[in-house]
């Protein structure tokens, strides 16, 4: 597969509209016609990662946090970054990053850590956006109705709420003459053909309209498909950054944060509140959430689960009457082996997924 129709898959699932404009995240380096054959699932690209990558034979690199996030005005390869630039380049490595397209997507990051932590229920802490919905009417001669919805409904149309393969039939008769230089699939050239044929409608979210139609024409027997292509109100799935929900088991402040311990596999936490605090209502940011404590107090939330909290902040929740736990911001690892499973679900040949083993937590614990 190309670069680009790695990408394309994966942004099935996170769109990269959906990130901020602040962000960074898409093509790092590279090129989208690059072919692959192996991709590296990593959270950060240092050059521990690249060095992985290339003793691996890595075509390809998804990471979450972008390698390039402020602009730069030289690539000298005595430096650090630019040393980093360069080994890419001579390895013809393409990177892309999943950043905060990756936080607000639907199983998103937040998501992961809320399963990780036994948090159910949840519910968007800060939303961004909402899908787009559109319908797709197509005709299709009968003897390839089957065909061509089984192929809509596994490219993901015709899904509302917890429901799939929700599509609308209409039987009729359609027209054509096929002219000079047609290959029809029925009929003559400069004949009019009349064919029984099954109007389909469905329901699909804008940002899989590409996939879809591919799928649609490589399931439909004609060369030219006659399709449309309606914008809906319909209101769409919600985007955003966070997630709120309830904790499986109610613990103490105290047990809660031992438990983000053992499941996130951290060292240490750093906590604020009262440790015999009952835990019952969880809110989590994967990240840096320091900016959001306020936002989060107003909630019903017992506690905020977030990384890169400073002691300003920390005491703004105190005072806010909000109890904190900070397991840092390497927790967002959890990405890597979701991403993995999520790629191997969906391209079953040709390219394979690895995990990088390289340590990219900067610090060390005494």
């Amino acid at each position: 597969m190309k670069a680009n129709e790695i990408i394309q898959c994966f942004e099935e699932w996170a769109p990269g509209y959906l990130a901020y404009e602040w962000d960074n995240s898409g093509l790092q380096i590279g090129s989208l016609d690059k072919e692959v054959s192996k991709v590296m699932v990593t959270l950060d690209v240092l050059e521990n990662v690249v060095d992985e990558a290339i003793e691996k034979r890595i075509d390809f690199i998804l990471a979450h946090h972008p390698m390039l996030f402020s602009s730069i005005k030289s690539i000298d390869f005595q430096s650090p970054k630019g040393r980093l630039i360069q080994k890419l380049i001579k390895h013809d490595i393409t990177v892309y990053a999943a950043h905060t397209n990756l936080d607000v997507a639907a199983n998103g990051v937040s998501e992961m850590l809320a399963k990780e932590l036994d948090v159910e229920n949840t519910e968007i802490l800060f939303p961004s956006e909402q899908e787009t919905l559109l319908k797709l009417v197509v005709y299709v001669p009968n003897t390839h109705v089957e065909k061509v919805k089984q192929a809509l409904g596994e490219s993901g149309a015709g899904h509302i709420g917890n429901y799939s393969d929700c599509m609308f039939e209409t039987k009729g008769e359609g027209q054509f003459k096929p002219l000079e230089g047609t290959s029809p699939f029925l009929g003559e050239q400069g004949k009019v053909e009349r064919v029984e044929e099954t109007k389909i409608e469905t329901i699909l979210p804008a940002n899989r309209l590409r996939s879809i139609i591919k799928s649609l024409h490589d399931a439909h027997p004609y060369e030219e498909v006659a399709y449309d292509i309606y914008r809906l109100e319909n209101q769409g799935m919600k985007y955003g950054a966070g997630r709120i929900g309830d904790l499986r088991k109610e613990m103490t402040l105290e047990s809660f944060s031992q438990f983000i311990k053992e499941r996130l596999d951290v060292p240490f936490v750093r906590v604020t509140g009262d440790l015999k605090q009952p835990i019952r209502r969880v809110a989590i940011l994967g990240g840096s959430g320091k900016d959001f404590i306020e936002e989060v107090s107003k909630t019903d939330a017992d506690v905020y689960v977030t990384g890169d909290m400073s002691f300003h902040e920390a005491q703004d929740a105190l005072e806010l009457g909000l109890s904190l736990i900070d397991p840092g911001h390497h927790v967002e690892k959890v990405m890597k082996q979701a991403v993995k499973e999520y790629f191997e679900t969906r391209i079953t040949e040709g390219v394979s997924f690895l995990i990088s083993e390289a340590n990219t937590e900067p610090f060390q614990f005494l």
